[in-house]
């Protein structure tokens, strides 16, 4: 007996998806990483130069989460109060907006 779910063929596309994505932006990473730790984390930051100019990749050895984020969006960082940090951190793994609250123009891949 196989144990199934719904979606699950959808979630293995874009987990290999999201893997071939993080292959192909690696392969373009200038410099050495950056590592960051405490007690509680550690995260590798890389710059990654794409045909839409650089990002900055931020990944998670532990959990192998990841994301390139343009300079806008690192900018958007920028105008965020402490109780938003808080709150990613109190939710980890999971989004603050999920798909079916956000406008549908901001619907897009989060790994680009």
């Amino acid at each position: 007996m196989k144990l199934e779910w719904e979606g699950e063929e959808e979630d293995r596309l874009a987990a290999i998806r999201a893997a071939e994505e993080r292959a192909r932006l690696e392969a373009h990473v200038t410099g050495a990483p950056i590592v960051i730790a405490n007690e509680f984390s550690e995260i590798q930051v890389s710059r990654v130069e794409t045909r839409n100019g650089s990002r900055l990749m931020i990944k998670s050895p532990r959990s192998g989460q990841w994301v390139a984020l343009c300079p806008l969006e690192l900018e958007a960082l920028t105008w965020q109060a402490p109780a938003t940090f808080s709150a990613m951190i109190g939710h980890p793994f999971g989004p603050l907006v999920t798909e079916d609250e956000q406008p549908p123009q901001n619907l897009k891949n989060t790994h680009t």
